[in-house]
């Protein structure tokens, strides 16, 4: 039978978009955040060069083309951070662009001067300044002051020929007239990549789509310039969950690059997971990238960062492609048994575990049938006799949660000992 007729697809039904990749500079793109926003955690631990280094190289082999490799003006140590990664980025010659943030201030923005010098390679400045009316009360700002920094910070980056994203944090709160007026500020001073932020993790997919039309169909060509000259990047957060969701939307808007982090880490509760974001962009078809190796990646961001793991995360977690029900087993076993990895993969997951380098595992216990027994003996190289298949089912029925391989290997050596 045809694959595809096994699976009636309703995220297909009136899905028309289409990118018109003429009207934009380049193929959609990720930007990831993990070494930057996502130590921002408060929970993050800072990992040593040589992790960091390895997460780079996660992060390039899976195709990402943007990375944000920290702040230079945090200090010394950060700015040596930074030096290694952009030697072994040249020493490689990777493919992955970098870039660091930097506040709106000429000092931050030094550092990068002697860097891109040092290694001969562009550097984006991402350049962050608060425009919404809370943060304006809060600080005192006025718009004039705050296109005032803007343009000095600006001007200084590009009289140096370092690249610039003009970043507006809080953009999601911010007020449509003053949006326009310093990103026009931002374009004609050089900078031909804004970023759209929602720093707070406020907005919803509606507000996603409204605020990136606003951006492309009037504040762009209001400001005279050409849709398809102008990066326009979306940087998300997780405040109300709505990180990935807020991600796909900002692709269907038109975004050129969306930001994240692995396994969703940064402030507060975090960024928009650029791993998931990866996984729901290559299912709907957006991106060809080859995930296989994301795993690992979550595997080492996990374990170098010290991000919690929840164990039912998506895709990741370990729970994700776990099951010991004995109908959901039932029918994974049926399809392996088929010898049909493509549907075992389906039939009972909405993600397909083998495109992410991971797999269907079947485990024993309370609500398991005996189909979850049989399977897991002969996978692990014992018999399925009936008098064992019948004791596992037993000692099975009187766990209170699923058993490890551990312990069932245990009941099953004890069985033979008897």
């Amino acid at each position: 039978m045809d694959e595809n007729d096994l699976i009636y697809d309703w995220n297909l039904i009136k899905d028309d978009f289409v990118r018109d990749e003429a009207g934009h500079p380049h193929p959609i793109w990720f930007d990831d955040e993990t070494l930057r926003d996502g130590l921002q955690s408060p929970s993050a631990r800072n990992p040593r060069i040589e992790e960091k280094i390895e997460l780079l190289d996660h992060m390039e082999t899976l195709g990402i083309q943007k990375v944000d490799l920290g702040l230079p003006g945090a200090g010394p140590f950060h700015v040596d951070h930074i030096d290694a990664m952009l030697d072994h980025i040249k020493n490689n010659d990777y493919e992955i662009k970098p870039g660091c943030a930097v506040r709106t201030v000429v000092s931050d923005i030094e550092p990068m001067v002697n860097l891109q010098a040092k290694h001969e390679m562009q550097i984006q400045a991402s350049a962050f300044l608060g425009t919404s009316p809370i943060r304006q009360y809060t600080e005192n700002w006025t718009m004039e002051k705050i296109v005032s920094t803007a343009e000095k910070a600006i001007s200084f980056a590009v009289d140096n020929d370092i690249p610039v994203m003009f970043v507006t944090e809080d953009t999601t709160r911010s007020k449509p007239d003053d949006i326009k007026e310093v990103y026009t500020r931002a374009l004609e001073l050089g900078a031909d990549r804004i970023c759209v932020c929602d720093t707070c993790g406020h907005v919803t997919p509606n507000g996603v789509e409204q605020l990136l039309r606003f951006v492309q169909d009037e504040v762009i060509p209001d400001a005279g310039f050409k849709r398809r000259d102008i990066e326009v990047n979306w940087h998300g957060h997780q405040d109300r969950g709505l990180g990935v969701a807020n991600n796909i939307a900002a692709y269907y808007a038109g975004a050129d690059v969306i930001h994240g982090t692995a396994l969703g880490v940064g402030e507060r509760a975090g960024n928009a997971p650029i791993d998931q974001t990866l996984v729901n962009l290559k299912l709907m078809g957006a991106i060809d990238n080859d995930l296989t190796s994301l795993s690992e990646y979550m595997r080492k961001a996990n374990e170098y960062v010290e991000v919690a793991l929840p164990r039912n995360y998506p895709v990741f977690g370990q729970d994700a492609f776990e099951t010991g029900t004995g109908v959901h087993a039932s029918a994974v076993v049926k399809a392996m048994k088929k010898g049909d990895d493509w549907l075992a993969d389906r039939i009972y997951s909405g993600v397909p575990a083998q495109d992410f380098g991971l797999e269907q595992i079947i485990r024993i216990g309370h609500m398991s049938g005996r189909s979850n027994i049989v399977y897991w003996l002969e996978k692990n190289g014992y018999q399925a006799e009936e008098n064992l298949v019948a004791h596992l089912f037993e000692v099975a029925k009187s766990q209170r949660r699923l058993m490890t391989d551990e312990e069932v290997k245990n009941v099953v050596e004890t069985f033979h000992g008897a």
